[in-house]
């Protein structure tokens, strides 16, 4: 098999959770709101799992919804908050999103055009950090949400949410935080935020569930966008899928225990591999600095090289890739390369890279090894 690198889309599952699963998909069946005890105890399980989640980021259980994924969060996060102004008599308009979101943010925010919501997009600098200065002058009495992600997914750029906390506050804004590529990376907590968007495949949790941090202390509460039985608080419907969320919990839990050693972990091996590429006289550009990036990750340019072509006769010994893997489909250049400012054709040469918490020093250097001969030839 190839070395797996592509760790921001997708992290191998931790042993741990796919241990904690396992029982759940066939002796211990239960669908927890049933009356009977097989229900009662998937019941426990999911609580037990949300109380995990909750430790990782510092909020009450009680403040978390289970949805299907990130993707999923985002949009209850922002087209559940634009309903429920829409619905309160709140008159406020302006959506506030960075300009680097995930697409599941920005579509969501997008969609909302055709209720009357204005969309603006805050600008980032060349190292992909949100401009401040700019966004302070964007956000106003009209803001309604303030959306900026803590990581991003395709360059692994720290957000300094501090600052856009503060600025959200002083125009009365709501804020909303996509942690996907955060959780499990870099320490995380959810005090200062009103909603923060959460995804268990980021942090070697299962697949196909995620979750929603809704504060307790925010002024508006999203409405649902899907409706059913009323689980989840009334925000989410549909059956909870308990092998998923105890998963999902299990990875939380690991997380919490490892990691500031899987951060050093992490940023070694990446230490290791530009160390071999350096050596091996490669010549690439690293597009985000190593204070600025979370640990691990790497976004390099490899000038004059096509980084699709680096990736297609890689395949057989690496998995890297180019860009966001939500939409690797479309043959276009990334739009949060572009907002960095970057040309058609230097987002074209570059790819990116996350050494995991079961990747080696081997790993390091044998992936180096790969991408020499490919590039010299």
């Amino acid at each position: 098999m190839p070395i797996y690198l592509d760790g921001h889309s997708t992290t191998p599952l931790a042993p741990e959770a796919m241990e904690a699963m396992a029982p759940w998909w066939h002796a211990q069946v239960g669908n927890p709101p049933s009356p009977h005890l097989s229900g009662m105890l998937a019941s426990q399980a999911v609580e037990n799992a949300r109380s995990e989640l909750a430790s990782l980021i510092g909020s009450d259980p009680q403040e978390l919804v289970f949805t299907s994924g990130a993707t999923e969060a985002n949009n209850i996060a922002i087209r559940g908050t634009a309903l429920a102004a829409l619905e309160g008599g709140v008159d406020r308009r302006d959506i506030v999103v960075s300009a680097i979101e995930h697409k599941s943010v920005l579509s969501s925010a997008n969609s909302l055009r055709r209720a009357g919501f204005r969309v603006i997009e805050a600008p980032v600098n060349m190292h992909g950090v949100v401009d401040i200065s700019e966004l302070e002058r964007l956000v106003g009495n009209e803001t309604l949400l303030v959306s900026v992600m803590a990581v991003n997914n395709e360059v692994g750029s720290i957000q300094p949410l501090g600052d856009v906390v503060r600025i959200a506050r002083s125009g009365g804004a709501l804020v909303h935080v996509d942690a996907a590529q955060a959780l499990g990376k870099v320490p995380f907590n959810c005090t200062d935020f009103d909603l923060v968007s959460l995804s268990s495949h980021k942090m070697y949790g299962p697949m196909g569930i995620g979750a929603l941090f809704v504060s307790s202390a925010a002024h508006l509460r999203p409405l649902p966008v899907l409706f059913g039985g009323g689980q989840e608080a009334g925000i989410r419907p549909g059956t909870v899928p308990t092998p998923l969320v105890v998963g999902f919990g299990t990875a939380a839990k690991v997380s919490s225990a490892q990691l500031a050693a899987d951060a050093a972990h992490s940023a070694g091996l990446s230490a290791v591999f530009l160390e071999e590429l350096r050596s091996r006289q490669v010549q690439f550009i690293e597009n985000i600095p190593a204070g600025q990036r979370v640990p691990g990750s790497l976004s390099l340019r490899f000038p004059g090289n096509d980084a699709l072509s680096i990736i297609a006769r890689a395949a057989d010994r690496i998995a890297i890739s180019e860009g966001s893997a939500c939409t690797s489909g479309q043959i276009t250049a990334s739009h949060v390369l572009l907002a960095m400012g970057y040309t058609q054709n230097q987002a074209a040469e570059t790819v990116r890279i996350y050494f995991s918490r079961y990747n080696g020093e081997a790993d390091a250097a044998d992936a180096a090894a790969a991408l020499t001969e490919i590039v010299g030839r």
